[in-house]
């Protein structure tokens, strides 16, 4: 699934995150079409890229090496179950190279993901309205839920990892959700993470908790990011050299993040801002492009080339 860089010509670099492939809480959509959806992408961007493996492609660009035309390198957060069920066959089959970041505490399940927990909680429940920060939210109409789980989800965003969950969790209480909660169907556990290594795809750290690292003591985000890289590369024997930052915008990460991610011994660091990359672009700030199964192949294409040239 690897390409050689040898001889290649170019000098910029693209690089997509995905997170799921399928429906989830947080962004539902009808079965199947979310890996229809991604085999088109993933067929288009063979016939007009080059997709290249991200390490190696990162430690080119470090080096001064030249890169093929049009390189673009592919990369999933989160660790959701369908990045091995769908993803990782379609990958196999077109021969394209991909690296996916995890997050032990959800591999273990002593953590689970707030925003799809947050999302199943609002879309079941029981409840007409609730209130958060201050603001009252209905729930009468398949609009009002999204337009409240978009506006709470912003909300969370901005506190602490502790905080933020003890949010969710209070909110659960109070929207009386039908049904019940299975984090297992959504997210790998380790066995699972062990097969994508089988698989083929590289391995890279999205934290312990996927805490978003800027709302958390520099000292926290020290221990987080060198356990992390430390955990996966133990229980998967295989190595993790990049990181990608949880939420990954400008303000999640800062001086004291780019520090801890240098010392806890990743060579880069992926965020989810900006387009394409060059010899330039400092190695803890590499930009992503989002990627998703909700977009037509030739209009993610088509942005992806732009910005190859930009």
């Amino acid at each position: 699934m690897r390409r050689s860089l040898v001889g290649s010509k170019g000098n910029r670099l693209v690089v997509l995150a995905y997170h799921n492939v399928e429906g989830t809480w947080r962004w539902p959509m009808k079965a199947g079409n979310g890996v229809a959806a991604l085999t088109r992408q993933l067929r288009f961007l063979r016939r007009t890229t080059t997709v290249v493996p991200l390490e190696e492609s990162l430690r080119a660009l470090a080096d001064g090496r030249p890169l093929p035309p049009r390189a673009v390198a592919l990369t999933f957060d989160d660790g959701y179950r369908d990045n091995l069920t769908l993803a990782a066959p379609v990958l196999r089959r077109l021969g394209l190279p991909a690296t996916v970041y995890l997050v032990p505490g959800f591999l273990t399940g002593e953590v689970h993901a707030w925003w799809e927990r947050l999302g199943w909680a609002i879309r079941l429940a029981r409840v007409p309205f609730f209130e958060f920060d201050g603001r009252q939210f209905a729930l009468s109409e398949p609009q009002d839920r999204i337009t409240a789980l978009d506006a709470v989800e912003a909300g969370l965003k901005k506190r602490d990892h502790d905080a933020r969950q003890a949010g969710v969790q209070a909110l659960v209480e109070v929207l009386d959700p039908a049904g019940g909660y299975y984090p297992d169907e959504l997210f790998l556990d380790w066995d699972g993470a062990r097969d994508l290594v089988d698989a083929g795809i590289s391995i890279g750290s999205h934290t312990m908790r996927h805490a978003i690292l800027a709302r958390e003591a520099a000292e926290s985000q020290r221990a987080d990011l060198w356990e992390s890289r430390r955990l996966l590369q133990e229980r998967l024997d295989t190595p993790v050299d990049t990181l990608a930052y949880p939420n990954g915008g400008r303000d999640d990460c800062d001086e004291a993040t780019i520090a801890a991610a240098r010392e806890g011994g990743y060579s880069h660091a992926v965020t989810t801002w900006g387009a394409s990359n060059s010899a330039a672009t400092p190695a803890y700030e590499i930009r992503r492009t989002m990627a998703g199964t909700d977009r037509r192949a030739a209009r993610l294409t088509a942005g992806v080339l732009r910005d190859l040239v930009s």
